[in-house]
């Protein structure tokens, strides 16, 4: 994994946001003041975070970080049904309208709700009924990542332990339209698994049509990013996150806002959710609500890990013939100084916005790419300022978080508005150094003064082209696409698949991104 440290010291106008997380009070005021003061450009070392974070610890009387260890490997038990990955080598969806009214528009739904007594739902009979989904999944009192050795586990909130009957709740209720106000979208809607749970659209659509201002990221890996969003830097939690699709307003995507109550009665109604949740929460005695509904979303999303793709065989674990002549000519070229690729998309997630269990610190970044200049000095458009929409700082301009590599092949259009259609498209605009823009948004987002300063452009000549695209599709993890435990738990016809089993909104093809 290349080291962030000594990349920012190489480049120190990156465009960094490097934020030391760390136990106790005391440690998480120092981090919030250092956020507010220094300039996106700032770094942590991960010995002085650690160190930090055992001094204040040791002083509330918490435990310290344990020291690094290798990751344990093991399979589930085959009765959970869950959290199976690829078993080679070696996912908050995106907050598509994310801005500071889909965040006051979030705070104003939790406000909003309370809970719901399952009990009062149910009956004795859909109990029974439903006890052989959850068999022996509320058995394991923790929970083992089946992962390869060479990958930290994803870090986990003290609040939400993960567990095989949570997952399973959680994965129903990803798929479920009902969670919508009027039962024709569920987070599957714009979070495909066969796309890398992206959508195959410019922008999402959410309830009623409405589009909404960005493009819907894949998930892969979504457990191992620290911010989860393209420039809301305090979107940190995949719990609080699921708040915003399901209740904002600013636009409306999931549309349940005002109906919190009633999203909690269906559930209830139905014949498998109450034994489901009994088996998920059994210290919240099954109680569907907010609470438990977020976090059993949160945990299922934490699974969603990809590292299976023929570069992670080839490179982790030493497998030959996976990668193609190309595939490595354009590895070669991914990481090298004339491409400049590895700076942002690096280590083993390609994205210079990681954190770990066994991380010492969050790493964070936001970069000008130089997609636009509309007025000569560097603007975006309207609604697309990215990071300066929360600080306000001119030099944030442009600036958005940077997007793994993972799944790349299947998860166009691209860019935090799906602004580039094919793999093609973004070549060449980085190729440019920036891309020229005739029409309703004109200008040379070559010459914008807020662009990274990596962003210099580059000769595609003879082959470099088709080897940068073969090394990108290997970078596709075929059985994380097919994973079952990912997959609609839901029958045909039930009302948890909306209005018509059909993709609502099955998006453009991508027949040329995963040739």
């Amino acid at each position: 994994m290349t080291a962030s440290s000594s990349s920012q010291a190489r480049h120190p106008t990156a465009g960094r946001v490097r934020v030391a997380i760390g136990a106790g009070l005391a440690l998480g005021l120092i981090a919030v003041a250092i956020m507010v003061s220094r300039p996106a450009t700032m770094a942590v070392p991960a010995e002085a975070a650690t160190e930090a974070a055992r001094e204040a610890a040791s002083a509330s009387g918490a435990a310290a970080p344990p020291p690094r260890e290798s990751a344990t490997v093991a399979a589930h038990s085959a009765a959970t049904r869950i959290a199976r990955m690829s078993g080679r080598a070696p996912a908050a969806r995106s907050v598509h309208g994310e801005d500071a009214e889909s965040d006051a528009a979030a705070a104003r739904a939790a406000a909003r709700i309370g809970t719901v007594d399952s009990a009062a739902a149910r009956s004795d009979d859909d109990a029974r009924a439903d006890a052989g989904t959850v068999a022996n999944a509320a058995d394991a009192s923790d929970w083992t990542w089946d992962i390869p050795r060479w990958l930290p586990p994803p870090p986990v909130p003290a609040d939400n332990p993960m567990n095989a009957a949570k997952v399973e709740l959680g994965r129903h209720l990803f798929h479920d339209h009902r969670l919508s106000g009027d039962g024709t979208i569920a987070c599957a809607s714009c979070h495909e698994q066969s796309l890398g749970f992206a959508d195959g659209r410019a922008t999402a659509v959410g309830i009623h049509g409405t589009e909404a201002r960005r493009n819907a990221m894949g998930l892969a890996n979504v457990a191992y990013s620290p911010v989860l969003t393209w420039g809301n830097p305090h979107m940190t939690s995949l719990e609080r996150q699921a708040l915003v699709p399901l209740f904002g307003e600013e636009p409306p995507e999931m549309g349940s806002g005002g109906q919190e109550q009633q999203v909690f009665a269906r559930l209830a109604e139905d014949a498998r959710y109450p034994a489901l949740f009994d088996a998920a929460f059994p210290e919240r005695d099954g109680a569907i609500d907010l609470a438990t509904l977020t976090r059993a979303l949160g945990a299922f999303q934490r699974t969603l890990i990809s590292v299976g793709s023929p570069y992670d065989r080839y490179k982790y674990e030493g497998e030959s013939g996976t990668m193609s002549d190309a595939a490595l000519r354009g590895e070669a070229l991914f990481f090298s100084e004339t491409a400049e690729c590895y700076h942002c998309h690096q280590g083993f997630n390609f994205t210079d916005t990681l954190q770990t269990s066994r991380s010492g610190f969050a790493e964070i970044a936001f970069h000008n790419t130089g997609l636009y200049d509309v007025d000569g000095l560097g603007a975006y458009p309207p609604g697309q300022t990215g990071l300066r929409e929360f600080t306000n700082r001119a030099e944030d301009m442009g600036r958005f978080r940077t997007q793994s590599l993972r799944n790349v092949a299947v998860t166009a259009p691209y860019f935090h508005d799906g602004s580039a259609a094919t793999l093609d498209d973004v070549l060449d605009h980085y190729a440019a150094g920036g891309r020229t823009l005739e029409g309703r948004h004109a200008g040379s987002g070559r010459e914008s003064p807020w662009k990274n300063s990596l962003i210099k452009g580059f000769r595609l000549e003879d082959s470099m082209r088709e080897d940068l695209k073969a090394f990108l599709h290997s970078l596709t993890d075929e059985a994380f696409l097919t994973n079952p435990a990912f997959a609609d738990p839901w029958p045909a016809g039930h009302p948890a698949r909306g209005i018509s089993d059909a993709p609502i909104y099955p998006g453009p093809s991508t027949s040329e991104n995963r040739s």
